[in-house]
């Protein structure tokens, strides 16, 4: 029931991301869901990885390098992604902070 709650508010985040911040865009509420489970995977498969090959970076930029792995991997999933379209590098560096931000904050509630 949690994963499903969690799934529901990070489609309602995309949502509400594409209304306010220029440059993302999400056609609807099929193409949200769809999105925040493919960054969901992406995140739980392809993230470890790519940390884990760029640790000397990650250490050299005390951790700042991961922002930077977020973004690009929210960038891919909108090329993945039919009705989800983020425009470019800066726009997917903030939508993928807030969505970080907000997934964290409904993890850290729900395990209360």
């Amino acid at each position: 029931m949690k994963l499903i709650f969690r799934w529901l508010i990070n489609a309602g985040t995309l949502i509400l991301l594409a209304s306010y911040l220029p440059g993302i865009s999400v056609s609807g509420w099929y193409a949200a869901l769809i999105t925040a489970l493919v960054l969901g995977l992406v995140n739980a498969l392809i993230k470890p990885v790519l940390v884990l090959l760029t640790l000397p970076v990650n250490i050299l930029t005390l951790g700042l390098f991961t922002f930077i792995i977020n973004a690009l991997l929210f960038w891919f999933v909108a090329s993945v992604v039919k009705g989800f379209e983020v425009a470019g590098f800066w726009p997917a560096f903030w939508g993928a902070l807030i969505m970080s931000v907000v997934s964290w904050l409904v993890s850290s509630l729900l395990k209360k």
